[in-house]
């Protein structure tokens, strides 16, 4: 049976696909076509977000609050349709950073608005290279300068469950520099070092970035970069 996960995943790739197709044609039939689409996907994501609350309780499937809701993502979907190149929509980039110090410690941020635990991360800002990006987002959410020693891994964030749209994170290995633990006022409210076996209580994905964010600061020499193994097949057939 498919999850909520799964649910996402239709949806944001239909809706994906349909915005992308409707900046790139200048045929009016088409374009109905894919706008089309976009409510169905619409529809798929509002039916994700039922899923989910139906853990917790009983959510009527005929509640009035789901026709507007279907019309809200299409609309918010509808408004970021560029024309030819900049409609081509593809996953948003972050940039994470598993950085350690001189004790093999990792450097874990707690997030003000949830109070989850993780490591230092952030969006791709245009005009900086991914590395600079690791080395900017330690510094303003830290305190602490880093180097750069390596790409620990390439992470497809909606397949991993922690994004409900298309999201890729470059993880990055570093090693502090200087600095002193300083929270951002506004994004995080606490900072530390942690060793392996004394993590935060509310870490967030620790059970599979911990083993390989520590096998980089344990080794001296970089290793190989990971990456999400491709699925076979990628979408369900009519056997699954």
């Amino acid at each position: 049976m498919a999850d909520a996960r799964d649910l996402a995943r239709w949806s944001e790739t239909l809706s994906a696909i349909a915005r992308t197709g409707m900046a790139f044609t200048e045929n009016l039939y088409e374009r109905e076509r894919y706008e089309e689409v976009l409510h169905v996907a619409a529809d798929i994501k509002a039916a994700a977000k039922r899923a989910e609350q139906a853990r917790a309780d009983e959510v009527a499937a005929d509640d009035p609050s789901v026709e507007a809701e279907i019309d809200h993502f299409v609309g918010e979907w509808l408004d970021n349709v560029g024309e030819g190149v900049p409609g081509y929509v593809t996953p948003k980039v972050a940039v994470g950073a598993v950085v350690g110090n001189e004790n093999g410690e990792i450097l874990l941020v707690q997030r003000k608005d949830s109070g989850i635990w993780l490591y230092p991360t952030g969006w791709a800002d245009v005009g900086y290279s991914p590395s600079e990006v690791a080395v900017k987002e330690v510094s303003e959410e830290t305190g602490i300068d880093c180097v750069v020693d390596g790409l620990v891994g390439v992470i497809d964030g909606q397949r991993m469950g922690f994004s409900r749209f298309g999201m890729y994170m470059l993880l990055f290995h570093c090693t502090a520099t200087g600095g002193e633990l300083r929270p951002h006022p506004l994004e995080t409210s606490d900072v530390g070092w942690f060793a392996r076996d004394a993590l935060p209580e509310h870490t967030a994905g620790a059970q599979w970035w911990g083993p390989m964010a520590f096998a980089a600061i344990d080794r001296a020499e970089p290793i190989a970069a990971s990456f999400d193994e491709v699925r076979e097949p990628v979408w369900r057939t009519g056997d699954d």
